[in-house]
Order: structure tokens, then sequence, then C-alpha cells
């Protein structure tokens, strides 16, 4: 087994994850990681600070593979905000399950970010090689904190369980949809980039032709959405040239970063008045006793969690899907590295465009509208219809995403 970590995943854990890496059977390596400092949060800070132009890259990639024969990639990170056991806020993802050559391809991908230069092992970050003790100790933790949390949330431990004596992987097989499909990927040396990175290094080259392809209807779900001016131009002259445009993203109230909020606000108006039409998730209440949602946008099981959107997908013309760890902002286009699967098929991409739609609905969503010149939110409560002329979020939201606008964020994000 072997497992690639982002670097700034792993502050403070450095320990445990070498602990893991004792196993015979793991390898663990680090992705750009920081080499000095590492032993305090301060530290660890002004590390950062001090090598800033490198260490605000991420390896934003998320891909699970087996044998290079079945592969899933998506939004999804491993944690338990991401699999709806986290008590205080759930993420709502999108991931798509590929057999075949497709993972084979993104094999390759991985093997390139697991055999660059930016990548170590874990062991060269610790000053004492754990033992085989350390990991025995640690299983026994491991199994206390399992025990304990079988306790607190009995009802998602015995969902989990389930999986054990009705595994779903034969009903997966039954529900694949056989398609021409491609793996895309940055480049891992696209972190190096002094300035801009090489566009032929770059996912989103190879995804240019379906952006600029598109003659019908683009639909696209992006977590975090920050089109900058190239961005702008893009999708009002596809609204402009009678393409049907319409985005899905997190409103203020929802959003986990404020700040990524204040780098989209500016552009509704003008993406607006060309007809793009956004959509803007609510914030969802975790109490499962008010009744369930459409499934991708399904409150959590914890009563006190709520829900925010992390999916990232786009849709063109009907025919093709894209999946994978790429929101529409700077940060996937120009600082992090990305990867995600395209698809030629009409019968998936109106699955996934049927998901887009379950979160665009009035129920769950504000659509963003211009009434005289004003921005306004159009939602639905109690089955009634209603428009808001202020928008829905706490002033301290407000005030992070005010924030990053004034001091110039906006590539940063």
């Amino acid at each position: 087994m072997r497992i690639l970590l982002d670097d700034t995943t792993s502050d403070g854990l450095d320990q445990i994850i070498a602990t893991l890496a004792t196993h015979p059977s793991i390898e663990i390596r680090l992705f750009n990681p920081l080499h000095l400092g590492r032993s305090t949060g301060v530290t660890r800070a002004m590390g950062r600070l001090f090598n800033l132009s490198l260490q605000h890259r991420r390896m934003h990639n998320k891909l699970w593979l087996a044998d290079n024969s079945v592969a899933i990639v998506g939004g999804r990170n491993l944690g338990d905000e991401y699999f709806d056991a986290e008590p205080n806020l759930n993420f709502t993802d999108i991931d798509m399950l590929s057999v075949g050559p497709v993972a084979e391809q993104l094999g390759h991908s991985f093997d390139q970010y697991w055999n660059s230069a930016l990548s170590k092992p874990i062991d060269d970050f610790v000053s004492i090689t754990p033992s085989k003790g350390d990991l025995a100790a640690a299983r026994v933790r491991l199994q206390a904190s399992l025990a304990e949390s079988r306790q607190q949330n009995h009802a998602l431990y015995n969902r989990l369980r389930t999986y054990q004596t009705q595994p779903r992987m034969d009903t997966w097989r039954r529900e694949l949809i056989w398609a021409w499909n491609q793996a895309l990927w940055d480049a891992p040396s696209k972190v190096l980039a002094k300035a801009d990175p090489d566009p032929r290094l770059l996912l989103t080259t190879q995804l240019a032709p379906e952006l600029d392809g598109v003659t019908h209807e683009l639909m696209m779900i992006s977590a975090y959405f920050v089109p900058g001016q190239p961005g702008l131009v893009y999708l009002t002259g596809r609204a402009d040239a009678g393409v049907s445009v319409s985005l899905l993203t997190n409103s203020l109230e929802a959003t986990d970063v404020p700040a990524v909020h204040g780098g989209y606000a500016p552009y509704r108006k003008a993406l607006l008045e060309h007809g793009v039409k956004l959509y803007e998730l609510r914030r969802q209440p975790g109490d499962p006793s008010a009744g369930s949602g459409p499934h991708l946008f399904r409150r959590g099981s914890f009563r006190s969690s709520d829900s925010s959107l992390h999916s990232k997908a786009m849709i063109f013309d009907r025919t093709k899907s894209f999946i994978g760890s790429f929101n529409f902002d700077p940060r996937s286009v120009l600082w992090n590295t990305e990867v995600g699967v395209l698809v030629d098929s009409p019968e998936l991409a109106e699955h996934v465009r049927n998901l887009a739609l379950q979160g665009m609905a009035p129920a769950l969503s504000y659509e963003a509208k211009l009434q005289d010149g004003q921005l306004v939110w159009v939602t639905e409560d109690n089955g009634q219809l209603h428009t808001l002329t202020d928008e829905p979020g706490s002033w301290w939201r407000r005030f992070n995403a005010w924030f990053a606008t004034s001091v110039g964020l906006e590539r940063m994000l």
C-alpha cells in the first residue's frame, strides 16, 4: 500500500504517520514537504512564510486506486467530515468509480507524483524512527478509539458494519456505464513554476477543448468558485453565444471558507447581466427529524451536523461530464495540482446533471438574481417561494469575505 499525502495535511502528525509507515506493507511519502521548522506550529508557520512561493502550492489530487484496475476520483478527502461522521459540519461530494484502462491511466498519474523529486519518505522527517512496538501500541489506541466511537455514535457504526456483510462492489459493477473516458491531471512539476505555470503542464489545457466546444448547455458544480477575469470573459462569452450556463456553488452561509466567497461575490452581477444562472447551496440543517433532502445533499447523521458543498463537476452539452478535484478558481488553475476523469456518455452526463439539478432546487439553494439592478436571493421555505434582499450569512462571514477582497487575495483563493 502506497500513500501519498500533501504535506499541508501532515502538520503535527509526523510521528503518527511514521508509525503507520512501519507496517511492512505500507509506504508513505509527503508531497512538497516543508523541510525546516516542522517541530512546532509556530516554526511550521514561519517556515512556510519564508518559502511561501512554494509552500502555498498544494497537491489537491484525490485518488483511490486498486491494482491499477479500479479507481475512485472526485473531491473527497479522507476525513470524518467527508464521510458524514463529524458532529459539526459534513461535506457533500461527488465521486466516480472507474474500472479498466482509465484506472491504468490514473495509475500513471500516481506514479508520476510518487516518483517526483517533490515526494519524500516520511522517515526523512522524524528524528526517531518508530519501532514495531510503537505500531503495536498504536493498534491498541486505535481499537480503544473505535470502541469509544461505537458507543458515541452507535447508528453510524452499525451502518458502516453492514458493508462487511453486504459489500457493494457487485452492485456497483452492475451499475457501471461503459463509455469512452480519459484521465486528466496536472504535472507534479506545476508547483515549481516561479510565476504562472507552463500551460503544457496543466489539466485545464487538456480540458480546454471541451470548454471551448460547448454549444448548448454548460452546467458546473464548484464548491469554491472564483472565476477571475479570464473565467468571467469565458462564461459571459458562452452565455452571449446562446449557451445555457448555470453554476451551483456554496452560499456565504454554507461555505467553510468565507474568503473564497469574497473572491466570487464581485463577479455575480456581471455574470447575471449576461444570463448566467447562479445557485448558491444553502446551509443544510443536520437534524434528520426535519426530513431528508435529495440523496447527494442529504443531511448529516449527527443531529447537530450541518452540510456544506464540496463537489466538483462539469456537464458539457448533456453528452460529456468531468468529475475530479478541480474547482473553478485560480488556486486550482494556477497553484494546486488536480486530477479528474472526462467521460463521453450522455447516460452518465444525465446522471450528473440530475445531481446538479437536485442541488439547484429552490428548497435547497438560493438563486441569485438581479431585481431593479440589485442582487436578490430567491429560495423556498415550507413550499413557498420568497425573495431575500440581504445576503444570508453571519456578520463574521461577511467580514471575512470583505477582507479577502479588500486585501487583494483573489489570485491566492
